[in-house]
Parts: structure tokens; sequence; C-alpha cells
């Protein structure tokens, strides 16, 4: 039983890597690749709340990201990249994100992240220190257009964070740490 359960954790792990890649060989293949799940990330985003489109224009910056998570009974892991643009300068910051969680839960699910800064310093700080820590509660049962997700909208500080789930089986209460760091490879 205990090799069924190693080889099922090892079959989920690469199927969240396989998720959370940018595509792409070179780094310029690996920014383009994040472009576009920005755009379509933010284009959905829009769609679902189209009063997001105005709130981000006139924000100092935002982030958008692509996030694969695996809950396992107890214990929850995610990984993920994405970009975070400064509005003023235009400058992109392209990033990584890890996130290891215990609560209950089972199933894997695809999803997207958009952080809406309300001001400088917390785009700053984000940039630059990248940590956050938080409970989640959601279910997901969704592939392409067909099934539903509850996700949500969140306001913590001088930031919004609003989630899209993409795709995924997933029923999960957790409480995470999750990670935000800059991606050297591709700044």
């Amino acid at each position: 039983m205990k090799g069924l359960t190693t080889l099922a954790c090892l079959g989920l792990a690469f199927a969240l890597a396989g998720c959370a890649t940018t595509g792409g060989k070179t780094p310029a293949d690996q920014r383009q690749s994040i472009l576009a799940m920005e755009n379509q990330a933010l284009a959905e985003l829009y769609r679902q709340k189209p009063d997001v489109r105005a709130q981000i224009a006139s924000a100092p910056g935002y982030a958008v990201f692509s996030n694969a998570n695996v809950n396992l009974v107890l214990a929850s892991f995610g990984g993920g990249y994405g970009v975070a643009t400064e509005r003023r300068s235009g400058k992109r910051t392209f990033m990584k994100m890890g996130e290891v969680g215990v609560g209950l839960g089972l199933g894997v699910k695809d999803f997207r992240i958009v952080f809406v800064f309300h001001t400088e310093d917390s785009l700053r700080n984000f940039v630059d220190q990248g940590w956050a820590l938080g409970a989640q509660a959601d279910a997901a049962a969704k592939a392409g257009d067909k099934g539903a997700a509850v996700g949500g909208e969140l306001t913590v500080g001088n930031m919004t964070i609003y989630q899209l789930t993409e795709s995924g089986l997933a029923l999960q209460a957790t409480i995470k740490g999750t990670r935000f760091w800059k991606d050297d490879n591709l700044n």
C-alpha cells in the first residue's frame, strides 16, 4: 500500500510539473508564453468582472500567475509562474511561485491568480519580498468551459486578489504558505 501511495504522489507531482511549465526552450520563448497566459487570464477576468478593467487601469501595478495545485488528503502542494507589471513605467518582473499547505483536500487544480496593487509600496513589496500566507476553501470541477468552480475575490491590505479556475477536480480547505520570487533566468 505504501508503494502505491508513493507512486500516486509521484504521478501527481509530474502532472503538477507539467501544468506549471512556462513552455518554450529559450528564455525569450518562456517570456512570450507567460505574456500569452497573462493576456488570456486578464481577458477571462474582464469577461467575468468587467469593472476590474478600470481598477487595473488606475492601479500602480498588477501581477498575473498560473498555478497548478495538488491536494493529497492532509497536504497541499503547488507551483507556477507569472509576471508583475508596473503600469507607469511598463516594467515587467517575471516571477515564480510555490506553495505548501496542510488541511483536508483531494484533487488537482489549474488556476490563475490576478493581483491588483493599489499602492506603489504594495507592488514593490510583493516583487521584492514576495511572501503571502493564507487560508483557502474552494471546490472545483471544471474542464474547459464545462463545469464550475468557486473561487473568488479577496482584498488584503493594499491589494485585491482574484482567482480564476481553468480546470481541475478539487475539494479543499487548507492553510497555505505561498512564496513568490523573481525568476533569475527570465529577468
